[in-house]
């Protein structure tokens, strides 16, 4: 006899703001006794319940439940595309900041071909203060991630404009399966990347289309929380540029 598939029953709303330890669901059917603890979605599990564990928005999605933080520190995970500013450097590699409780190590190998500390100096191909677009190839928390600028459009950034923003408002600037990035790249005519570590880039046609687009961002910042914000988002886009998505 074949075991039934666990259900979930969700007991909260979409985008309900929720604290540490509100129960968010209950799984109906086999569920294991242990504490199971689910941090890229900020839950845990305890018997047959599901609990928050941070002040945050509960996301619903596919029968599937998570909560994003209102506030968060960028930890690091392997194959993260993130933004970073050079901090520093020694004689083989620099270090980065991805505004993390962690620095990023870029090894001069992997921007180098044929690296020797002897005969290159960092400084001429990456200067303190530059920003990179690169990917964390290596991770484990012992020690600092380790990144790469070996990939399709990764490497310095020499054009467009990096726009800061909290990490914990990443997931609803890009919005669920992308939805709000759509709406700003196709009603502004952007290039931009998201960083999950909280910097956007963004490439535009001029520089009153960045402004809009820089505004629109902070919009959605400072109403992460709220209902309605797509719209909200898609309105003041068309009144600024005319334009509809």
């Amino acid at each position: 006899m074949s075991t039934p598939t666990p259900s979930l029953k969700i007991l909260v709303a979409e985008r309900q703001i929720v604290r540490p330890g509100d129960c968010l669901a209950i799984i109906e059917g086999p569920a294991e006794q242990r504490l199971k603890h689910v941090p890229d979605k900020h839950i845990y599990i305890l018997g047959n319940r599901v609990y928050s564990d941070v002040v945050g928005i509960v996301s619903i999605e596919d029968s599937s439940i998570s909560v994003v933080p209102l506030e968060s520190t960028y930890i690091p995970r392997k194959d993260d595309i993130v933004v970073g500013v050079i901090s520093e450097f020694s004689a083989s590699a620099w270090y980065v900041d991805i505004k993390s409780p962690y620095r990023a190590v870029l090894p001069a190998s992997d921007v180098i071909e044929g690296f020797n500390p002897a005969v290159h100096s960092l400084k001429n191909y990456l200067d303190i203060g530059d920003y990179v677009l690169g990917k964390i190839a290596l991770f484990d928390r012992l020690r600092d991630p380790v990144l790469t600028v070996k990939g399709k459009g990764l490497g310095k950034i020499v054009e467009g404009f990096v726009i800061d923003i909290k990490p914990s408002k990443v997931a609803r600037v890009i919005g669920k399966k992308g939805s709000m990035y759509n709406l700003l790249t196709s009603m502004t005519k952007c290039e931009i990347v998201v960083g999950v570590n909280g910097y956007v880039w963004a490439k535009c046609p001029d520089d009153y289309v960045l402004d809009v687009l820089i505004k629109a961002i902070r919009l959605i910042e400072a109403k992460a929380h709220m209902r309605g914000l797509t719209e909200e988002v898609k309105s003041y886009l068309v009144s600024k540029l005319g334009v509809k998505s």
